[in-house]
């Protein structure tokens, strides 16, 4: 057994092209280890898709990016002034409570009703403005997360499974928008999935976790790492990206 001391540090990132490093991360939870020494680097327009079964601590990963869980050990690293926009796997709400969608977008501070009714538009969500949360469906909630995680123009936008729920018309509409939006404002996306058909084409690097770092790399190179195989089984790649984007759309946010 290792003997992990309590290490965590933080600092501020010098290298321009890197937004976060994580650095020999361990995470244990009700005496349970649940992320065991993970590390990598975000990087500056980059997609990452981090993908991995049930329970391969995804969400943990992620809640350790954002600074919402601390380490038991290791070392975090973050570029200064760093936007992050985060979109939820769902949304939970007191449904006793009705609450519009301009009103949940002005729950984001210092946001005036002009960007809110920009990024909605940007979204196809414009038309959702007065609708009851509750009402909507699992697309247009995701696109009002979406367009509430743009609001601050990040510079790393976090993606919880937010195909989960959604048909495959669904699900291509808010990949293809979700592709969109990271070329036009040159951000980075890290795209959380246990689902190998957002192993697209349009990713740059995979992260396959199960608990550990299994494999990372580019798709093809993952796909056909041994560990990956015996986790969801071979596959043809190329049957894996539905989606691939062949044009650029250009809108000035």
């Amino acid at each position: 057994m290792v003997c992990l001391k309590n290490i965590f540090i933080r600092n501020k990132l010098k290298n321009m092209s890197n937004f976060i490093q994580l650095k020999n991360i361990y995470v244990n939870l009700s005496n349970r280890s649940v992320l065991t020494d993970i590390t990598l680097s975000l990087n500056s327009n980059q997609v990452l898709t981090l993908i991995g079964p049930n329970g391969a601590g995804k969400s943990t990963l992620i809640r350790v990016i954002l600074g919402l869980i601390k380490p038991h050990s290791g070392t975090i690293l973050r570029k200064e002034n760093l936007s992050i926009g985060y979109v939820p796997q769902k949304l939970s709400l007191n449904y006793l409570l009705p609450i519009t969608v301009n009103r949940f977008m002005q729950l984001s501070q210092t946001q005036n009703n002009i960007n809110i009714s920009k990024m909605l538009a940007r979204v196809n969500a414009d038309a959702l403005k007065y609708r009851q949360l509750q009402e909507l469906s699992g697309g247009e909630t995701q696109r009002i997360l979406l367009a509430k995680a743009l609001l601050n123009k990040p510079n790393l936008i976090i993606l919880d499974e937010p195909m989960q729920g959604l048909d495959v018309i669904g699900q291509s509409t808010l990949y293809q928008l979700i592709n969109d939006i990271r070329h036009e404002l040159k951000c980075s996306i890290l795209l959380v999935s246990h689902d190998l058909n957002f192993v697209t084409s349009e990713t740059d690097k995979v992260i396959c976790l199960n608990n550990h770092i299994c494999c990372s790399g580019a798709p093809e190179t993952v796909c056909n790492n041994l560990e990956f195989i015996a986790i969801f089984g071979s596959k043809d790649f190329k049957k894996l990206a539905f989606y691939q984007h062949h044009h650029n759309h250009i809108h000035n946010f």
